[in-house]
């Protein structure tokens, strides 16, 4: 009984995987909050940090009347640094999430191994949540315990809610974040060529649009209220930094 409230840190069975299952939502979280997992996430994320940040330098160097041809020439040297940068930075974070998920699945294993009552208890608790009773939840919880790679799986996945499937290799994600890194550079290059005077801003709203729309999609959430958010959000962003360059540099 002693070892059990060593274990639990005085909670029950049940208060203990309720409190493993908000400490695997909080591991599930990155940095700037939780997105959506592998190379489609870095994609659609890079393509809006990308033409957004291409259309504020532009609005500098327009306001400071740099040549168009000029203009082009230093977007072209951003862009180029820019994609660096975050195919660099998707790559890190893909590792530092396969580090911390390991890290988790040590934990858990040495748990397994040293504690097997206390994790019989909470496998019990979890599948007593779920439905099951008398003699099945005894067999599911028996038939999971005689396997320890099943058990790990399950308590992994189950109790602290992470999913083991849902983690790229690195390499993945910072190509998808190269692929709409460059995608969204040449729109905007494109909306520059096209139409230098509002190309770019229309070649932003439209990359934000599209990028939000594809991930909204994909995390089947409403798709028009993430566009005209993005979208709205990005009109804030351009009004910003013309306002403060009027009132700072002009």
């Amino acid at each position: 009984m002693g070892h059990n409230h060593s274990h639990f840190n005085s909670k029950d069975a049940v208060a203990h995987v309720v409190e493993k299952q908000a400490q695997g939502i909080f591991d599930a979280t990155e940095i700037h909050g939780t997105e959506i997992p592998g190379h489609w996430s870095a994609a659609t994320d890079a393509a809006k940090e990308t033409s957004i940040v291409i259309l504020t330098v532009w609005e500098l160097l327009v306001e400071l009347d740099i040549p168009d041809f000029q203009i082009f020439k230093v977007l072209g040297v951003f862009a180029a640094a820019w994609l660096v940068w975050k195919s660099g930075r998707s790559a890190w974070l893909g590792w530092s999430r396969l580090e911390r998920l390991h890290r988790i699945i040590a934990q858990e294993k040495w748990e397994i191994d040293h504690h097997r009552g206390q994790e019989r208890e909470e496998l019990k608790a979890l599948y007593q949540a779920k439905g099951f009773e008398g003699k099945l939840l005894e067999d599911v919880v028996d038939t999971l315990m005689a396997d320890g790679d099943r058990l790990l799986k399950v308590m992994v996945e189950e109790e602290l809610g992470l999913s083991l499937e849902s983690h790229e290799h690195p390499i993945k994600q910072s190509f998808g974040a190269a692929v709409g890194t460059i995608i969204a550079t040449g729109i905007c290059a494109l909306g520059f060529v096209t139409y230098p005077t509002w190309g770019i801003l229309y070649a932003t709203l439209l990359v934000i649009g599209a990028a939000a729309g594809l991930s909204s999609r994909y995390e089947s959430n409403r798709t028009i209220p993430a566009v005209v958010w993005n979208i709205g959000i990005a009109v804030l962003t351009y009004g910003t930094v013309h306002n403060l360059i009027k009132f700072f540099i002009k």
